[in-house]
């Protein structure tokens, strides 16, 4: 089988590529790399997967790739997926993120291929959400709340209209947050991680500058995440929805306390008005009962663990 992953030098690709390599040694895996992409996440496992250069925005490379590759499957997890950065740069968000899916729909088509895709969708597509509304299931309204949010809508969608329109085989997941070891420094909980890493260091003054820490989150860990992102297209219907997530939520004041308990350091806590949002969402929560029932797929790793595994990998690199 052939197995292509866009954005496999992010988080959650590398991981996923960590996880085909170990569990599906059959796979020939690929990945789509930009020449400025960072390839420190895939390193240790570069020579076991076979690497093009292509952007989302340049259908031109990507059907060169796609025609030499012939995937079987495609995990499309490629996007600009910082939501404050699309408030400063809303239009870049939306080209990577919508009009790079289409750039990759129409050059699939375009060579007549057929593989099976997951769309990697988000929690944050749900948006506003009424408290009778909670825990959010595949049939709640999408109310997004930032362009980052529109721009997932929007994958999502196309990849609906492109599966009744033309037959593309496309899975979507609205995965909800996911955490874990190379999470980049910008996402709240590898935010706060680096911060005590590097006071522990003395690299800096103990003090912790965050956001809103009312907001609540419902999270897993990357590792359990990849695994339901291969389950999906091992099991997925073709044009179906699914959540992905872990059920239970935690306060960003939760996040902070728990990664604090794993430190001996004495902080003070500051807000930085840079770090809060124009509109947050005030709480993500899934039912995945969908998921679950049709693939038996259950988070396997404690929260505790994913922010101990974060702690110690900032710890590494500080």
């Amino acid at each position: 089988m052939r197995v292509l992953i866009t954005g496999i030098t992010g988080f959650a690709g590398s991981h996923l590529a960590d996880y085909i390599l170990e569990n599906h040694p059959d796979v020939r895996l690929y990945g789509l790399v930009r020449w400025r992409s960072r390839m420190e996440n895939i390193l240790h496992i570069q020579e076991k997967i076979e690497l093009f250069e292509a952007d989302l925005k340049d259908i031109v490379s990507l059907r060169k790739s796609l025609a030499e590759i012939k995937p079987d499957r495609i995990f499309h997890l490629a996007a600009q997926s910082f939501v404050p950065f699309s408030w400063k740069c809303p239009a870049e968000t939306f080209a990577i993120n919508a009009i790079g899916q289409i750039n990759l729909f129409e050059a699939i088509l375009s060579l007549g291929l057929s593989p099976k895709i997951q769309v990697a969708g988000s929690s944050e597509e749900y948006g506003l959400v009424n408290s009778d509304e909670v825990p959010m299931r595949e049939e709640n309204p999408l109310r997004p709340l930032s362009p980052y949010a529109v721009s997932k809508v929007a994958q999502d969608f196309l990849a609906w209209q492109y599966f009744k329109s033309y037959g593309l085989r496309t899975v979507r997941t609205r995965g909800f947050n996911h955490t874990g070891p190379r999470r980049g420094e910008v996402f709240i909980c590898s935010n706060f991680a680096k911060q005590i890493a590097e006071i522990e260091k003395k690299k800096r003054e103990p003090v912790i500058f965050v956001g809103n820490l009312e907001a609540k989150r419902d999270f897993t860990d990357v590792r359990d995440t990849v695994r339901a992102y291969w389950l999906s297209l091992e099991k997925g219907e073709e044009g179906e929805v699914y959540n992905i997530g872990k059920g239970k939520t935690c306060s960003m004041k939760e996040v902070l306390d728990m990664l604090l308990s794993k430190s001996k350091v004495h902080v003070k806590v500051e807000v930085d008005s840079k770090r809060l949002r124009p509109s947050d969402v005030p709480v993500l929560l899934s039912d995945c009962t969908r998921f679950r029932k049709l693939t038996g797929w259950e988070p396997k790793i404690p929260f505790s663990q994913s922010l101990q595994d974060l702690l110690d990998y900032w710890r590494e690199r500080v």
